[in-house]
């Protein structure tokens, strides 16, 4: 649990200011809404890429094809949780952004939408960690297949090793991947994981979006970095809350690691 703390530096001011500034921050808010619908127009209007790859997924319905995660809808929106072959649970930092799945999976299932998690780890580490969180949200494994490998969030060592890889659509240095220190923001992110981090490495995060039309899949839209912030439901609240995020570490935990107290 993050010790709260008491703002005392902070300028204060009469309901009267305060409405004046609100005001004035409210225009600025309403342009930002309004460039936000005209990012998402945007989104929609790019071109769909066909994919004709056979790509194998692991469900709990049994063996499924990319067009059978739909689940007889037309969209499929895919969140690549970073949970490798070798990892003993899944990234906390994925867990934290899933924990807000499950309550809208239902909705977007009657707006012809599946949302679904994919990651490279066996089935049943899935499963078993699937229970443990508490979460009904569809989850796919990819094990042993390329999907994520084709759509730029997994990475093999000899990847890694080469200098260079590429991830949101930029060249990124992979000495960062590779230096395994013991930085303390480093093992929070890999408490429980059970892998180095190299290895941890080999998984990113990112959101992918699929069209389904006669039968064929379309590749519509993929996001990664902090392009999968906006989708991360405790952020959203944070940066409304007086101090926003207000962090200079990690700080998240898995939800049943906290310290209840």
């Amino acid at each position: 649990m993050k010790e709260s703390c008491t703002v005392t530096d902070h300028k204060t001011g009469t309901r009267e200011e305060w409405l004046a500034a609100r005001m004035d921050l409210l225009q600025d808010e309403k342009a930002h809404t309004r460039r936000g619908d005209e990012l998402a127009t945007r989104r929609q209007q790019l071109p769909w890429v066909r994919v004709d790859k056979e790509y194998r997924f692991e469900t709990d319905e049994g063996t499924a094809s990319l067009a059978d995660l739909f689940k007889g809808r037309s969209q499929l929106l895919v969140y690549h949780f970073m949970f490798g072959p070798d990892y003993t649970a899944g990234c906390p930092s994925c867990s934290a952004i899933a924990d807000g799945f499950n309550g809208s999976v239902v909705h977007l299932a009657h707006h012809d939408v599946t949302l679904s998690a994919v990651s490279r780890a066996p089935f049943p580490k899935l499963q078993a960690y699937k229970q443990r969180m508490g979460w009904s949200f569809p989850w796919a494994s990819s094990f042993g297949g390329d999907f994520n490998y084709d759509f730029g969030v997994a990475h093999t060592s000899e990847q890694q090793h080469s200098g260079t890889i590429d991830y949101n659509f930029a060249t990124v240095d992979t000495g960062p991947m590779l230096a395994d220190d013991k930085a303390p923001w480093k093992a929070a992110i890999l408490s429980g994981t059970g892998i180095d981090w190299p290895t941890y490495r080999q998984e990113s995060p990112g959101v992918s979006a699929f069209a389904l039309e006669d039968g064929v899949v379309y590749h519509t839209y993929s996001a990664y970095g902090r392009g999968v912030d906006g989708i991360w439901a405790m952020y959203q609240w944070l940066d409304r809350a007086p101090l926003g995020r207000n962090e200079d570490d990690i700080w998240w935990r898995r939800h049943d690691e906290y310290d209840t107290r």
